[in-house]
């Protein structure tokens, strides 16, 4: 896959989620909604799954849209919550048993949380917040959903800065890798490492000392990222010789596909 390429033609959007993990539309809806905005490529990133990869470059083929094969994975890096995107990734065995550890560890996370809130008196259920997951993933956005229905709080933005924000009185740490490991599983799986929105890491020196692992890329362009922020990234990508990627990171309605300051 020639990223490079793909950025130059510009009509892309490479960092998106589908209902395989977090979004709100299926695979195929988020393909329809693409080629709706003349975007011929796209990559399926959800968190870490492949889940949606299938369906997505089926629906691809229909409707004109190239499909990149892609994955977000969680790490930690010095108390940093780290994500890397993998493009271009077929399914090895080592990465599709880590992805089974992960997931079996958010079923048991979500149940967790739901039992944490229900300790603080917010009485909500698995039933209450899977009329919010429409694949078989349960992420914090379907519970945050399910306390703003129950009245519990206004927004979903409320419920993360009171209850789920890491060391908030709900949160529950996800099982999470090493950058490292990270990296290694999508190399191994024949993938591209991308950093993901280095602007939420909050701290430029971590960030620095991440471009000097093993990552061939950083994402300059991000729903986050001023223009000013995409421009020390590319910098900072001439800086250490990495490719340069974006995308809207889109999830729900609230987030645009196609836009997130390409053109900034």
């Amino acid at each position: 896959m020639d990223l490079a390429k793909i950025i130059k033609n510009g009509q892309f959007d490479l960092h998106l989620h589908t209902t395989a993990s977090d979004g709100i539309q299926s695979p195929s809806q988020v393909v329809v909604m693409a080629a709706s905005k003349g975007i011929n490529t796209i990559a399926i990133t959800d968190h870490d799954t492949l889940e949606g990869i299938k369906e997505a470059r089926e629906a691809g083929k229909r409707h004109g849209v190239h499909v990149i094969p892609g994955i977000e994975l969680s790490t930690k890096f010095k108390g940093k919550n780290i994500d890397i995107l993998g493009y271009h990734i077929s399914e090895s065995e080592e990465l599709l048993k880590i992805l089974q550890k992960i997931r079996d560890h958010r079923e048991n996370r979500a149940q967790l949380i739901i039992e944490k809130f229900c300790e603080l008196g917010m009485l909500i259920t698995s039933e209450d917040v899977k009329k919010y997951s429409k694949g078989d993933v349960i992420a914090r956005p379907h519970i945050a959903k399910a306390v703003v229905d129950k009245g519990y709080a206004k927004s979903l933005q409320e419920v993360f800065d009171l209850f789920l924000a890491d060391g908030k009185a709900c949160a529950v740490d996800k099982m999470v890798l090493s950058p490292e490991e990270g990296i290694s599983l999508i190399h191994q799986a024949g993938g591209l490492a991308v950093l993901a929105h280095p602007v939420l890491i909050q701290d430029e020196n971590i960030t620095e000392e991440l471009m000097q692992f093993p990552f061939d890329g950083i994402e300059v362009w991000h729903r986050k990222h001023s223009a000013a922020d995409s421009g020390r990234y590319i910098k900072m990508a001439e800086k250490y010789g990495k490719l340069i990627s974006g995308g809207s990171d889109y999830h729900n309605d609230e987030h645009t596909i196609g836009e997130f300051g390409f053109n900034k």
